[in-house]
């Protein structure tokens, strides 16, 4: 039986009791306060969930990563990079890129990401541990992601593209940015053959959680740090600019 979490204490099951099918699920219940979401991704977890449903919290095993200085560029990015009149911001429209990320979108019925789910990544954004990448051509925002950035992991949410490449191009200025200021790792949390193109590998949960231990400490239920945001340890800022400076 799926362990169902009441809204206090903090607290999660061992991620080695994540279901295999669905692969990752893990618990449901709690709130997405941001102890409980600082708590879920200082552990592997991440909240994922439709409308209809209860917060569902999940732990896949094989995780989706990138590290960021293997990062693939094909020829037709690196051209769009250099020529497609690009520009980058980070943190600079974070409620405009999520309400973007969850905008309804070709062949799919829906979206998951809920108002109440923007809602408590703008709580994360106004503590600075929620983090967007704009791209911006001509004025308006035609690409972006976000995600939530621990020491020296950023762990990926959503990103949209409405022009070709836009979110590439904020995923490769995120990449750079982190390589040259000591990040380590960006989580992409499942497999998607869009992001493997780019680079980004499984390896399995225990390297995964081993990774979050080493860098960011070892959480203990009860421990009141596992709830705290622990800051990213590179800059945002190397990310503002023409899409050009990253080639």
């Amino acid at each position: 039986m799926l362990p169902w979490l009441p809204p206090s204490p903090v607290q999660f099951p061992s991620v080695d009791e994540a279901l295999r099918d669905p692969d990752g699920l893990l618990a449901a219940g709690g709130t997405l306060a941001p102890e409980w979401l600082l708590a879920a991704y200082r552990r592997g977890i991440f909240p994922w969930y439709s409308d209809d449903q209860p917060i569902l919290w999940w732990s896949p095993d094989p995780r989706m990563v990138l590290f960021p200085n293997e990062i693939r560029i094909p020829r037709s990015l690196a051209k769009r990079l250099r020529n497609g009149g690009f520009t980058v911001t980070a943190n600079r429209a974070f409620v405009d890129v999520t309400a973007a990320c969850a905008a309804p979108r070709e062949g799919q019925p829906g979206t998951w990401i809920s108002d109440e789910m923007r809602t408590a990544y703008a709580r994360l954004h106004a503590i600075g541990a929620a983090h967007s990448v704009e791209v911006w051509r001509d004025g308006k925002l035609v690409g972006g992601l976000y995600g939530v950035a621990l020491g020296p992991v950023f762990f990926g949410e959503s990103m949209f593209s409405r022009v070709a490449d836009a979110s590439k191009v904020a995923l490769v200025r995120l990449a750079s940015a982190m390589s040259a200021g000591g990040g380590r790792l960006i989580d992409c949390q499942m497999h998607t053959p869009h992001l493997a193109s780019l680079g980004a590998r499984d390896i399995a949960r225990k390297t995964f959680i081993g990774y979050l231990e080493e860098w960011l400490g070892c959480p203990g239920e009860g421990d009141s740090s596992s709830h705290r945001w622990t800051p990213a340890c590179w800059s945002f800022a190397p990310l503002a600019g023409p899409a050009s400076d990253s080639d």
